[in-house]
């Protein structure tokens, strides 16, 4: 996501922002240190990019300061105070001083940085030494100074500088006293380029697009919770922008480390000289430490040498471009690194990274891992017009043109940049021919950028492998594709590994291969490198140019595969007749993949080439296939949305052949079978196609699939003697009288897909069992004692058949939309032992099948759009993902709950699948009336004396659907009870009361424990545009955060804010009023019965399991959108660069710990927020207080909650804890 221009917006020093002229001002006394420490520190500074004003004349004392001097100072973003020996000698110097620090007065950001060159800071607080004998010669001056205004002048003067010395002695300065002065100097110029944020050496690139990649980056850099080295492998193929974005988070960040070092394109570098890794080695020693002038020539003393800096300081360190692993452990080494050291690494292969020396160590870096994926398409529409129209739109005329191109180039930064300059000032008929002549020319520098991962591929095979795919196989399913070419003796497995790892190519979210379109197109210009004008001399191809080549008959046997489908060419390319003759494939003696859609072709047959393993004819026109076609090697037949009636494998036995209908498809030998080779074979949407027989004569077949074809009537029982059959595919075969019995005899099938097969409403007809039908229905919990009658009548007519016929070896089952309900489900399902993924989507159940309950090893269950279902009690243990999304607007879900051994989880819930009346999903959140509730749970709550809640109701909604008043409910999630009412009236129990959006309270003494905080905040409608309706109606929250031991304690200090999320939104306005009292232990209770047991049992609560809420920068926000997904909009909560530590929440309902929901080695778990279903949302910030940590936290670190039910009117809640002073 990136690049790029040359130049920032902002200079290369931010000095010329906001009216900056300079960034440093130094003040220094001439005499003592201009030509000598003080012009050693200005050359410091501008060699660091920092601009400087120095003033190289001196002024007499006595003289008024200069005006540019006082332009300089005001026009300057710090400065530096070199206090010396003689410094208060001289008046300029002391007024300097005045302005200096009257400027940080009136500037709130201006930075003041004193440097004790040879004096003490005491001397000059208290105006002693050089600074006493200086300031009395001032007072001599003025007690001889006879004009008595001259000297009243003096005397303020005097007062104005003693004060200035104070203040300037006061703060927070440097002491050159025992250090060496270039170190002195070098940490100075780090001190200030770090606190004013200097961007570097070299000018910042404008990233368009690549906000969300910077502050990844940046969160990584800032992160230093580990206590070894970091180490960020910056993914993605060549031109996608890793090194502009590595190059612009060096130039913000490098100054924070101790030492650092950029080397850019280190595979060029080392592999345009014979010893060029040499060169590499001698730039990174030469930044990290002090250049030698020692010739080396042993590229092992160089690791050496950056083994050992690198082991003493804590380094930044950005290699960019690697493109082995000689070349990694030649910079990094296998010694290790300092404890803080980041190094960021880019590269377009994904394992080199984990495979060098320095992972084989015992102490193994903390790897990360970040793949820049192309910008988007309003991105680089802004990208492209930024380089050609210098704006961030297009100029009028060039809107659908600019349109196109941006498609074209899907996202790639450099080939927007690249073309966005080419085409700059061009008219529009120039910009509709770029994409045609991009097309056509090999030689495009975006197409040698992109070749240059094609070329550090090692092996012919993988070479090969990618001219396949971006030729032909993109967009179709791995397995598929790898059945295909393995038949074709190539080594696909480790080949497409190789191909992923190194950017070329990527899996789907459905297992298809793909790949961006600028790497097929250099892929396919590879190909026609191999012959430029003559296509059919070209080993594969492909388009147009396919139907050229076959209508002109040039077919030759350089030709290893052929695609063409006639719907996807331009009818304007088209000239004459577009019927083709079979023998244009005749010379194409080695062609194994054909793909021939929906193409018109006359001829015998018999010219088809006898190597072919893949045939893929869409759109066949003939009823049947032809007799003399020549399958034997064929691996994969794909002839769907053909008009294929009937499918028959003829048998090589001669008593059969007169059994065989007149629809007759193939033909055969008497000594081998027509398809002894098949292993696929995909007839999908053959709307004619009624029957298919004759599988035993396709012994190799894996895969069927038959989906969408609507007049099936029948399939052949002979499917059984296909032994290697593993998926299966009959979906929307909905005229099937019955699912083949045989299938649950196919020991192998893995995949089983049954969408839309109206199961549900099936009655088959069933006889009798015999005791194999007995013996499995003992296995689905019937009594093997009782009759096949009774058998019978125990389970539904339909399940009967269909829970015996399911595969025992299934993997993965698909029965979506097939009207089922729970009757059409057996008792049990254990038999299923190997079953990982069950899919129910859109299947009037009302709750979770209980045989679902018995799979032992089920990790994926989808019950998407289950539009009747009121619960989910129970699934499997073994779950890792679960799908409960619905879009209708009147979800009926109420109930979720898990087993306590449950595995970490992974769900999709939609929000409007909340039920507003009442609705649990255990360990997330849980709704329910308050009258419904315990009065011991509200006691326990501290919620006593609610009297006057009796018979109010408070208006819930939920998006997009409309509100509606209910009765006042409660809402629980992360430890917190929360509910809202209409009314001004605040329980009695609240204590300490506060008019305004704050409150602020200490931890009172009590002999007591502590077990929780009660805060209720009223909100009044002020004036017009609010959301309410009723003028001067006020809406109350009262919530309850319940607390573990310690959490807080006596003398700690809150405050709480109310605050608007995002307040520019709205404008409407309130009174707010708050309250908070303290609930302690009541020793009344019975300390054996807990009420509140269920509750603490949750694990991402108070004291619980916080870690997936955790942001980088040490702060938390609980929110339900973080478990739902993992994307959420956070910025305007905690800040630009803000990131979640973990890429997702590991979602365990319940709390695996033995005792209680509070263990005092959590005491770093942060309090989360509440939430009530009502137009309020609240959320929760509140700074930690760790005691048992409290030198590693004496800066505090703040941390949010939010909670975040409706998109609707939302009020913040803020809790900040201040820390006790307990060391300075």
């Amino acid at each position: 996501m990136v690049v790029l221009s040359e130049l920032s917006k902002r200079s290369s020093s931010s000095s010329s922002t906001h009216g900056h002229i300079y960034d440093v001002f130094l003040s220094f006394r001439g005499v003592d240190t201009r030509h000598s420490f003080t012009n050693r520190l200005y050359n410091a500074l501008m060699d660091a990019n920092i601009t400087t004003f120095l003033d190289d004349e001196e002024i007499e004392t006595g003289e008024d300061l200069k005006p540019e001097l006082e332009s300089a100072i005001k026009a300057s973003r710090a400065s530096i105070i070199v206090l010396s020996k003689n410094y208060a000698t001289s008046t300029w110097c002391l007024d300097e001083l005045m302005l200096i620090l009257q400027q940080q007065r009136v500037t709130s950001n201006y930075i003041v940085i004193p440097i004790f060159y040879h004096v003490e800071p005491t001397h000059v607080r208290k105006q002693q030494s050089s600074f006493g004998d200086a300031m009395a010669k001032h007072r001599e001056k003025m007690h001889a100074e006879t004009n008595s205004r001259k000297k009243s002048q003096w005397a303020q003067k005097i007062e104005l500088w003693n004060n200035a010395l104070r203040e300037v002695a006061n703060l927070k300065g440097k002491d050159a006293n025992g250090r060496f002065e270039v170190e002195f100097i070098d940490e100075v110029v780090k001190d200030i380029f770090r606190r004013l944020r200097i961007s570097s050496r070299f000018p910042l690139p404008q990233l368009i697009g690549m906000e969300d990649s910077i502050n990844f980056v940046t969160s990584w850099l800032k992160d230093v919770s580990s206590c070894t080295t970091d180490i960020l492998n910056i993914l993605g193929m060549s031109g996608i922008g890793k090194t502009s974005l590595s190059k612009y988070v060096y130039a913000l960040h490098s100054h924070e480390f101790d030492t650092s070092s950029f080397i850019e394109d280190i595979s060029r570098k080392c592999d345009e000289k014979y010893n060029g890794v040499l060169d590499v080695q001698k730039q990174l020693c030469d930044d990290i430490s002090k250049p030698s002038s020692i010739q080396v020539l042993d590229d092992s003393i160089y690791t050496s040498m950056i083994e050992n800096v690198v082991a003493r300081k804590k380094v930044f360190l950005v290699l960019d471009d690697i493109g082995s692993l000689d070349q990694l452990d030649a910079l990094l080494g296998s010694k290790g690194f300092h404890p803080g050291t980041k190094i960021i690494i880019t590269t377009k292969d994904a394992w080199l990274t984990k495979s060098c020396s320095l992972f084989k160590t015992n102490f193994k870096p903390k790897y990360a891992q970040y793949k820049l994926e192309g910008l988007s398409k309003t991105e680089s529409q802004k990208l492209l017009c930024y380089h050609a129209f210098m704006r961030n739109d297009p100029e009028a005329g060039y809107e659908e043109v600019s349109e196109k191109l941006v498609k074209y180039c899907e996202g790639h930064p450099m080939a927007l940049k690249v073309l966005g300059r080419s085409l700059h000032n061009r008219d529009v008929t120039y910009w509709e021919g770029c994409i045609d002549t991009l097309k056509k020319e090999n030689d495009s520098p975006i197409n040698n950028v992109l070749k240059t991962s094609f070329d550090s591929l090692s092996s012919k095979n993988e070479k090969d492998l990618f001219k396949h795919i971006a030729c032909i196989f993109v967009g179709m399913d791995r397995n598929y594709t790898i059945t295909i070419l393995e038949a074709c003796d190539m080594e696909t497995t480790t080949g497409i590994t190789n191909l992923i790892d190194k950017c070329l190519l990527s899996i789907g979210w459905n297992n298809e291969l793909m790949m961006h379109e600028l790497v097929q197109e250099m892929g396919r210009f590879v190909v026609r490198e191999e012959s430029i004008n003559k296509p059919w001399k070209r080993s594969r191809i492909w388009g147009y140019e396919s139907f050229e080549v076959l209508k002109q008959k040039k077919g030759t046997e350089n030709v290893l595969g052929l695609t063409l489908d006639m719907e996807m060419l331009e009818k304007e390319k088209l000239h004459g007749p577009i019927e083709l003759k079979t023998d244009a494939l005749s010379k194409m003696d080695r062609l194994m993949l054909l793909q021939l859609n929906y193409v018109q072709i006359t001829g015998s047959y018999k010219n088809f080439p006898e190597e072919l393993r893949w045939l893929c004819m869409h759109g066949f026109p003939l009823k049947s296939l032809p007799s003399d076609l020549p399958m034997e090697n064929v691996v994969a037949l794909d002839m769907s949305y053909s008009n294929i009636e009937s499918f028959e494998i003829c048998y090589h036995y001669p008593e059969r052949l007169h059994k065989r209908p007149k629809q007759l498809i193939g033909s055969c030998s008497k000594d081998k079978c027509l398809l002894g080779s098949l292993k696929i074979l995909n007839l999908s949407f053959c709307e004619e196609l009624q029957s298919l027989l004759g599988f035993d004569h396709i012994p190799k077949l894996e895969r069927l699939i038959l989906k969408g074809c609507i007049g099936m009537l029948d399939v052949c029982e002979s499917l059984e003697q296909c032994l290697e059959l593993v998926f299966v595919d009959l979906s929307y075969c909905n005229k099937l009288g019955k699912l083949p019995s045989i299938i649950g005899m196919l020991k192998k099938v893995e995949t089983l897909l049954l969408e839309g097969c109206n199961l549900g409403e099936s009655r088959i007809e069933i006889v009798g069992m015999d005791s194999p039908e007995i013996s499995k229905a003992n296995k689905i919990g019937i009594n093997t004692i009782t009759s096949s009658s009774t058998v019978l009548e125990a389970i539904p007519s339909y399940s009967k058949l269909f829970a015996i016929s399911l595969p025992r070896y299934l993997v993965s089952l698909l029965l979506k939309n097939n009207n089922l309900s729970i009757e059409s489900f057996p008792l049990d399902f254990s038999c299923l032992a190997m079953l990982k993924e069950l899919n129910l989507d859109e299947n009037p159940i009302v709750s979770l099948p209980s045989c679902v309950r018995s799979l032992p090893r089920l990790q994926t269950l989808g019950m998407k759009n289950c539009n009747m279902l009121m619960s989910v009690e129970h699934p499997p243990h073994t779950l890792t993902h679960l799908n409960l999304d619905s879009h209708s607007n009147n979800p009926l879900l109420q109930k979720v709950l898990f087993d306590q051994k449950m595995s970490p989880l992974q769900f999709f819930l939609g929000r409007m699948i909340l039920a507003l009346s009442s609705f649990e999903f255990e360990g997330m959140v849980k709704i329910q009336p308050m009258a419904a509730i315990d009065e011991k749970v509200l006691h326990c709550l501290g919620w006593t004396n609610l009297d006057f809640l009796n018979g109010s109701h408070t208006t819930t909604s939920v998006e997009y659907r409309e509100s509606e008043e209910s009765e006042i409910q409660m809402y629980y999630e992360f430890g917190i009870f929360s509910t809202s009412y209409w009314g001004k009236e605040m329980p009695n129990w609240i204590t300490d009361k506060s008019i305004g959006p704050s409150i602020s309270f200490t931890v009172p003494l009590s002999p007591k424990k502590l077990t929780g905080l009660n805060c209720c905040c009223m909100l009044t409608k002020l004036g017009e545009g609010s959301v309410f309706d009723t003028d001067g109606e006020c809406v109350s929250l009262l919530s309850h955060w319940m607390f573990g031991m310690n959490e807080m304690e006596y003398g700690d200090h809150i405050t709480i804010n109310i605050l608007r999320e995002k307040p520019d939104v709205f404008s409407y306005k309130f009174r707010i009023e708050c309250g908070v009292s303290f609930v302690y232990d009541d020793e009344d209770i019975d300390k054996e019965e807990d009420v509140l047991s269920y509750y603490k049992s949750w694990n991402h609560i108070i004291g619980g399991d916080l870690s997936g809420f955790q942001l980088t920068t040490g702060e938390y926000i609980l929110r339900k959108d973080r478990m739902l997904r993992s994307f959420m909009d956070i910025d305007y909560l905690c800040g630009d660069g803000a990131q979640f530590k973990d890429e997702k929440v590991d979602f365990i309902a319940l709390s695996q710990r033995n005792s209680g929901h509070q263990q005092k080695s959590q005491r770093s778990m942060c309090v989360p927020s509440p939430t009530v279903p009502s137009p309020l949302v609240c959320s929760v910030l509140w700074r930690q207080y760790v005691c048992m940590l409290v030198l590693e936290f004496i800066n505090m670190r703040e941390c949010v909650y939010s909670t975040h039910e409706n998109d609707m009117e939302v009020q913040w809640i803020r809790i900040t804890e201040r820390m006790k002073h307990i060391c300075q």
